[in-house]
């Protein structure tokens, strides 16, 4: 499979990229996506989350009253539950979200993004370029030029490069990642993926 190459004025230099069909052009598997996308969130969870159950909840534990003839329902300390004030039942515990995946699930994950966003045209090959100093103006009117201004933006480097990275910083849904760092959500979470020839030529070996 071949596209053309673009440079940052969003001009056809007349060459192509070549890609390769192991990872640009799989069948698709939404499941093995859907888990990797699961995995990668599950693993952003801080699982922190806590809240007071019946022993933990300050407060004296006099029974209220006795338990029979009073004429009501039977009730013990002032921290049950079904009072207000009182602990929660089965509250929320601090835990580990995280999961496995074995690797070859996704790796299958990954390629099948990749195949997705080239089926929908969602990926550009641009020609390896750096910015002379951080200007996020300059960030903006290259997205403009390759008509991704508005877009979810994903600008893929061979490696990294600190002037584009800070040029991309202050630009709302836009993000710069090394190729060996891209992952499936990041490639799902984009729509207007913007692949330097370099950065293909690790994604290519990958």
């Amino acid at each position: 499979m071949e596209l053309a190459v673009y440079n940052i004025k969003g001009e056809d230099t007349g060459r192509k990229a070549e890609l390769s069909d192991e990872v640009f052009a799989v069948e698709v598997n939404e499941h093995a996506v859907y888990l990797d996308v699961k995995q990668y969130l599950a693993n952003q969870r801080q699982g922190t989350h806590k809240s007071k159950e019946r022993s933990e909840v300050s407060g004296s534990t006099r029974k209220l009253h006795k338990q029979k003839g009073g004429g009501g329902a039977r009730i013990g300390d002032i921290n049950s539950p079904v009072l207000v004030g009182g602990g929660r039942v089965f509250g929320p515990r601090p835990r580990d979200y995280r999961f496995k995946l074995n690797k070859k699930v996704k790796q299958l994950a990954r390629r099948s993004a990749w195949t997705a966003k080239v089926q929908d045209n969602q990926v550009k090959v641009i020609e390896n370029f750096t910015f002379e100093a951080p200007k996020t103006k300059d960030f903006v009117n290259f997205a403009k030029n390759l008509e991704a201004e508005g877009k979810k933006i994903l600008v893929v480097l061979p490696e990294g490069n600190k002037n584009v990275y800070l040029s991309a910083r202050n630009v709302p849904n836009a993000m710069v990642v090394n190729a060996k760092d891209v992952n499936t959500y990041v490639l799902m979470n984009s729509n207007a993926i913007l692949l330097t020839e370099g950065g293909l030529e690790v994604i290519n070996n990958l």
